[in-house]
């Protein structure tokens, strides 16, 4: 049975909250330390960081699932540092949760805002992290030697001329080893 790859619909949420958080945080902490906002308004940030990390923890584990499918194709050690910069992203996105949290819950007085600076310099961390991630599966699929260079046109050729891609295949085998 041919099965859609669930790894590709996955890895959009987490990479567009990394990129969206910084300024989320930001403009809550300088609002509730302004008080603008009450200090319970941060929950909001717990709650999308939280969302961000279980996206991230989804899209790695999707991307496992689906290394072998792909190796055939890309060479593993270029999906291996894919993989590297994802399991970065998803301990930076952790971190950022647990700083968010503690912004949350913990006392009274400077403790909490300096959490909610640290949770937010943590954000723009995550949101490099996530970036980098990101650029790195765009290159798997859509860069110069990407699945999507190598995969069939109508006519049964690749981009390339080549029937299936299978000289182009070898060839990229022959080149990476």
């Amino acid at each position: 049975m041919n099965t859609l790859p669930l790894h590709p619909a996955v890895v959009h949420l987490p990479l567009g909250l990394a990129a969206v958080m910084p300024l989320l945080a930001a403009g809550l902490a300088v609002a509730i330390w302004r008080g603008f906002l009450p200090r319970k308004v941060w929950l909001v940030v717990v709650v999308f960081q939280a969302v961000l990390f279980a996206g991230a923890v989804v899209a790695l584990r999707t991307g496992e699932a689906e290394e072998e499918r792909v190796e055939k194709r890309i060479a593993e050690r270029t999906i291996e540092r894919h993989e590297e910069m994802a399991e970065q992203f998803v301990w930076g996105a952790g971190v950022t949760l647990a700083l968010s949290a503690a912004g949350m819950v913990l006392g009274t007085g400077h403790a909490p805002a300096a959490l909610m600076a640290a949770a937010t310099l943590a954000t723009i961390i995550t949101g490099g992290l996530g970036l980098r991630v990101g650029h790195a599966g765009g290159q798997l699929v859509h860069g110069p030697d990407g699945l999507t260079s190598i995969t069939r046109a109508p006519g049964g050729e690749t981009g390339d001329g080549n029937p299936r891609g299978s000289q182009r295949i070898e060839q990229r085998h022959r080149h990476n080893d």
